[in-house]
């Protein structure tokens, strides 16, 4: 057995307590003023204490619990900077770490997915996991052929665990939504839950890695593990050292920042390109930075990790991104209502003013307005504010904006990065890599808005 608390009722119990144990932290906040203490003190101590319950509970208890709070994770830059570092500390946990099962546990999986002998196929294989994430737990170990790996063991019970806390979180998403500025928290579970058995399924993890290691093999930027062996609920891939990009959030270098957040932007908008599939869970624990990119020992490229989630987009990312970010930033206010209609993003029963659409978008576009653009947490908690404030336009706006399911996963994944980029503090040139790598957007790319203006002219 492992000791993933699998049973409904004892995971139910615990995610229901969230909402009643922030309830009491603000009675006993209360408490404290009405003897004299600080509010800013208060306040301060409420918020900590409520993130490192939440995140306790959360990482207690892996599964979808713990899969919601990595994806709340990279958004934590649109928290307001007084309260964002209590739970910046308690998420970033999430990012690296949980606790482990135990080793029977672990050594049973391995026997019954691997066969009795499954020792002979090491010649090392170190009990103490290196790692625990939502669904499994990565051991460190030496392959028989000699190479370093990394052996990923899904816990057992994952599937259920995972569908039972997701529908659980899912009631009280409007108690959760204040965690975040800006984001809606129902279709984000809504979404993981719609990914449940793909994370599941170690064999399509296989299959979307190799894709991924075959095209990246001797790129001098990225960096994907090859997969050495699988079977269900098992996974061995090789062992890639590095720095973790938490830690190069917590203590990198300016230059150790920009440059992990230009491959960053770049895997992103060229994987999809390269691969036909989208990295769908870019959160900072499945990203290294490995020293010796193509300018010496000095360079960095990146290291990625954990595909278990991907969108599948054989043409790459759709044209119409491109096209209408294209022409946002050109001003073409009607030609990007009409492409937003066409694609559903404007329902066919609501008429919106083309101008006020294109206010809405171009803060949100500004990256890629100039060469360079420096991603900081005060942009995030901006944006997060401006649309996320009932009495703010986009506000109404962005309440009539419609998010066609087709999008659904790139709009999350576009999201998480530029949370990322924001954590990192990173300049980067994005424009560059949108030029290269997104169909659509270069000024030469002609697509059926420019073809109708030739055409008509």
């Amino acid at each position: 057995m492992s000791d993933l608390p699998r049973k409904a009722v004892t995971r139910t119990a615990k995610l229901a307590a969230l909402p009643l144990g922030f309830a009491g932290r603000a009675t006993w906040g209360l408490g404290k003023r009405i003897v004299g203490e600080s509010a800013e003190l208060v306040g301060r101590e409420l918020q900590q204490r409520t993130a490192e319950q939440l995140f306790k509970v959360l990482g207690e208890l892996k599964g979808g619990a713990m899969k919601f709070g990595q994806a709340l994770s990279v958004f934590e830059s649109a928290l307001p900077e007084e309260v964002a570092g209590p739970y910046r500390v308690a998420l970033t946990k999430l990012q690296e770490a949980a606790p482990p099962m135990p080793t029977r546990t672990v050594h049973a999986v391995l026997e019954e997915r691997l066969g009795a002998n499954w020792r002979d196929l090491f010649e090392e294989f170190e009990d103490k996991p290196s790692a625990a994430a939502s669904i499994g737990q990565v051991h460190r170990g030496v392959w028989h052929d000699g190479r370093e790996v990394a052996v990923k063991v899904q816990y057992p019970g994952a599937g259920e665990a995972l569908l039972s806390d997701l529908s659980q979180l899912s009631r009280f998403a409007r108690l959760l939504g204040p965690l975040v500025p800006g984001v809606d928290i129902k279709p984000l579970i809504t979404e993981l839950k719609d990914r449940v058995s793909e994370e599941l399924d170690y064999g399509l993890e296989a299959q979307a890695q190799r894709a991924h290691a075959e095209e990246f093999e001797g790129d001098p930027d990225v960096v994907v593990p090859a997969v050495v062996h699988q079977r269900e609920q098992v996974l061995v891939t090789e062992w890639m050292d590095g720095v973790p990009l938490s830690e190069v959030i917590a203590d990198g270098t300016k230059e150790q920042r920009d440059r992990a957040g230009q491959l960053l932007a770049r895997f992103l908008f060229s994987g999809p390109a390269r691969t036909g599939l989208l990295h769908a869970d870019p959160h900072p624990g499945n990203f290294r930075l490995l020293p010796g990119g193509p300018d010496g020992e000095d360079d960095w490229r990146l290291g990625v990790l954990d595909f278990g989630t991907v969108d599948r987009l054989p043409g790459g990312l759709p044209t119409p991104i491109g096209q209408s970010l294209r022409m946002a930033l050109d001003g073409e206010a009607e030609a990007v209502y009409r492409m937003l209609s066409t694609e559903g993003f404007v329902k066919e029963s609501i008429e919106l003013n083309s101008d006020a659409v294109l206010d809405y978008l171009l803060p949100i576009i500004e990256p890629a307005q100039v060469e360079e653009f420096t991603f900081t947490r005060s942009w995030m908690r901006s944006q997060a504010a401006r649309i996320a404030d009932p009495r703010s336009p986009a506000y109404q706006l962005g309440k009539q904006l419609n998010l066609p399911p087709a999008y659904l996963l790139i709009h999350r994944v576009t999201l998480s990065t530029i949370g990322v980029l924001c954590q990192l503090g990173a300049t980067v040139r994005l424009r560059e890599e949108l030029e290269q790598w997104l169909p659509g957007f270069a000024a030469d790319t002609a697509g059926p808005e420019d073809e109708q203006v030739a055409a008509e002219a």
